[in-house]
């Protein structure tokens, strides 16, 4: 075991990396996109203005395969072209655990073009009951898009989205058309 020196405070507290972050130009809105390496740690929809300077804008930042990899794939999605996103997240940073965590992997799993009533998540997770604590855990996604909440749905109605109602109806309805080389 390494000793400590007297005096020593130990390891620096702010030694851990800090994410990447980057405010992309989308459809819905600017999109905050926090990044740890090449994992998207956290993804804001319209961060406010007061929180924007925090982020580098998408022309400003220097390119690399990986950026160019996981931006690209945003915009393939956005226009249409791209229906899995293959882009890397991790919940881990964001402090997402218990309940909400086991809620965010079960959305994770709605294929595009599909969704899911809040109802059928609880009942996936056993817990048929807790379907208002499901909307709340979807309100507080750090990650939406990547992990799509936005396919999550009460048993009539587009509901409530972390991007605002108006939001999740253009998702949906972007996600309900067919590719370009789909036949109709």
């Amino acid at each position: 075991m390494p000793a400590i020196q007297e005096g020593s405070a130990g390891p620096a507290l702010d030694s851990a990396p800090q994410p990447l972050r980057v405010l992309l130009p989308s459809p819905i809105g600017p999109l905050g996109v926090e990044l740890l390496g090449t994992a998207v740690v956290r993804l804001r929809i319209d961060p406010p203005k007061e929180e924007r300077s925090a982020f580098t804008p998408f022309h400003k930042v220097g390119g690399s395969d990986a950026l160019d990899e996981i931006f690209g794939h945003l915009s393939e999605y956005f226009a249409g072209a791209r229906r899995k996103l293959d882009v890397e997240y991790d919940l881990g940073p964001c402090g997402v655990s218990g309940l909400a965590k086991r809620v965010l992997k079960e959305a994770a799993k709605i294929p595009y073009g599909r969704t899911r009533t809040h109802q059928a998540i609880a009942e996936a997770l056993g817990r048929p009951d807790d379907y208002r604590l499901v909307l709340s855990a979807l309100l507080e996604n750090p990650i939406p898009i990547l992990v799509p909440c936005h396919r999550v749905v009460p048993a009539k109605g587009v509901g409530s989205y972390i991007g605002g109602a108006d939001r999740k109806r253009w998702l949906l309805d972007m996600e309900s058309r067919p590719l370009d080389d789909e036949p109709l």
